[in-house]
């Protein structure tokens, strides 16, 4: 299911031994522009100032007609968990830290998207080895409340800024930006994958996409009331003439 970050914020996170908290943003993986981790505003059964951290490998299932995520962890397991503070980045030893604690495969130690497999998988007897590998490599997290308003630019000029994200909540992968254009184009949305972007300059707050502002207006149309079925995912594609994700992604054996 493709589903937008700002429709899960404040989505309240049901743990193995009750409510945990609520949705507050995500970080995701500025090389497969796929979420890490899910942030959560626990309230206040937990320590004040402490960042609660959850990976997509133990978000089981989005209840959109209850607003609610199924959460495959308690609060003694959170609470024992490797501890971020508010005012710390979230740094390799940390994360290797959290992934050793609650047993999953590291995501950084393979060639796929989720490390060593194409999707998630959670079946424990099915994971292999985890070593770091020879490709493992090193991302780098960012907010997706930080990113929100980066401009996008066009090959021939300025054309919006992000708006939001679209993920899926089986891979938790970022299929598409909204592109709010409101400055050049009043009143309109469109979408763009992170597949299609050239470059970011993080420090300029800018993404830079290898396309004119004219296939951009030409696109299939967007409202915040689209439903993104296959087919509307189709249309887009081939109006960039972009090949479908969906073909380069190997599935996931036992991703569930």
């Amino acid at each position: 299911m493709l589903i937008k970050v700002k429709t899960l914020q404040g989505y309240a996170l049901h743990g193995l031994d009750g409510e945990i908290g609520t949705v507050k943003e995500f970080y995701f993986d500025d090389r497969y522009w796929v979420i890490r981790y899910l942030i959560a505003d626990p309230g206040s059964w937990l320590t004040a100032g402490r960042r609660v951290l959850i990976s997509p490998y133990a978000l089981v299932a989005v209840n959109t007609a209850e607003e609610h995520i199924d959460i495959d962890l308690n609060k003694t397991q959170i609470v024992n968990s490797p501890s971020l503070d508010h005012d710390k980045p979230v740094s390799r030893q940390f994360e290797q830290d959290y992934y050793g604690y609650y047993g999953w495969p590291m995501y950084w130690s393979g060639s796929y998207m989720w490390g060593l497999y194409p999707g998630i998988v959670r079946d424990r007897n099915y994971w292999k080895e985890t070593a770091q590998s020879k490709d493992a490599w090193d991302p780098h997290l960012r907010s997706t409340h930080n990113v929100r308003g980066y401009n996008i630019q066009a090959t021939d000029g300025d054309i919006g800024h992000v708006e939001d994200f679209i993920i899926d909540d089986e891979t938790w992968a970022i299929r598409y930006l909204i592109i709010d254009t409101r400055n050049w184009w009043p009143g309109n949305k469109v979408l763009l994958s992170p597949r299609w972007i050239e470059r970011v300059s993080w420090d300029e707050t800018k993404v830079l996409v290898n396309l004119s502002r004219e296939a951009i207006k030409q696109s299939p149309e967007y409202t915040d009331q689209s439903l993104i079925t296959r087919d509307y995912e189709t249309t887009l594609h081939r109006h960039y003439d972009r090949r479908e994700y969906w073909f380069d992604e190997p599935a996931a054996e036992k991703a569930s």
